[in-house]
């Protein structure tokens, strides 16, 4: 039985990826808290981490998000099932410095939603919880 963090990565992953039936997410519980283990198809691996992490970073907050209502830490673990690497990242971890790898073409086009989810995600940052 899945539980709703499962569930939550697994339904975001799915709607990322191109072969949606290849996602896979494992639950361990352990003294660090839960761990999220991700394995994707080899094809899909860059539309879930995304340039420079911003989507395995975006998947933090949102996981820290939950770990808040739920009052746990969550870690996700993004398996590379095709070279034997993995990249780790852990939902309480938070760089102080936005990344900024958008051209000026692309601020241009972001749409107002996704301005509007940005600083709500800043804001959410900016809470001592």
């Amino acid at each position: 039985m899945s539980t709703i963090d499962q569930q939550f990565v697994e339904y975001i992953v799915k709607s990322l990826v191109s072969n949606p039936d290849d996602v896979v997410v494992e639950r361990l519980i352990d003294e660090k808290g839960v761990l999220l283990t991700l394995t994707v198809n080899p094809e899909d691996l860059g539309r879930v981490i995304g340039k420079r992490g911003v989507t395995a970073q975006s998947l933090r907050t949102l996981l820290r998000a939950l770990g808040t209502k739920n009052d746990a830490r969550y870690n996700l673990k993004i398996v590379n099932n095709d070279a034997d690497r993995e990249y780790e990242s852990s939902a309480d971890s938070v760089s102080e410095e936005p990344v900024n790898n958008s051209s000026d073409e692309d601020v241009d086009n972001e749409s107002s939603l996704t301005k509007n989810t940005r600083k709500e995600l800043a804001e959410l940052d900016d809470l001592d919880i």
